[in-house]
C-alpha cells in the first residue's frame, strides 16, 4: 500500500533490533524478469526484522496486484522448511484448488520460493534458503 517503509521504522522502534534483509522493487536485477515502473521502484520489496525466536517481514503492494487490494488480504503465513522436497510437497498440496500467485523458483535473493493463495484464502509463502545444505 506504500507505507510498508514507515511502518517496519516503527515496529523497529518498537521492537528493537536491525533490518536483516531491505530491498525495494527498483534494486531487482536487470537479469529478473520482472522490473518495477518507475512509480514503484522505491517501495518496499522486503524487508525482515527478526523479533526474538521470529522474523516480522514485509513489502509493499506490487503493482501488478495495487488494484486487488484489501486491506485483510495483505498478509501471508510464511514459512521456512528444511528442503527443496519440502516445498515443492507442501507448494502442491496447498495450492490444489487455490491460486499459485508466484511459482516456486530459485530466487535472487537465494531462496528456492513461491506464493499462492490457497482455496480458503489464506496467502502462503513458501521458502527454502538454498544456501544451506540440503
Amino acid at each position: 500500500n506504500g507505507n510498508c517503509e514507515d511502518a517496519f521504522n516503527f515496529y523497529k522502534s518498537i521492537f528493537g533490533g536491525e533490518f536483516s534483509y531491505f530491498s525495494r522493487f527498483g534494486e531487482v536485477p536487470d537479469s529478473y524478469e520482472y522490473k518495477a515502473t518507475d512509480a514503484y521502484n522505491n517501495r518496499i520489496m522486503h524487508v525482515a526484522l527478526p523479533i526474538g525466536n521470529s522474523v516480522l517481514m514485509g513489502s509493499d503492494c506490487h503493482e501488478d496486484q495495487a488494484e486487488s487490494f484489501v486491506m485483510g488480504n495483505n498478509f501471508s503465513v510464511s514459512i521456512t522448511v528444511e528442503s527443496k522436497a519440502d516445498v515443492d510437497r507442501l507448494f502442491k498440496g496447498l495450492s490444489v484448488g487455490g491460486v499459485i500467485t508466484m511459482p516456486i523458483n530459485s530466487t535472487f535473493w537465494g531462496d528456492y520460493f513461491g506464493m499462492l493463495t490457497d482455496k480458503f484464502g489464506v496467502n502462503w509463502m513458501i521458502s527454502f534458503p538454498e544456501q544451506q545444505q540440503q
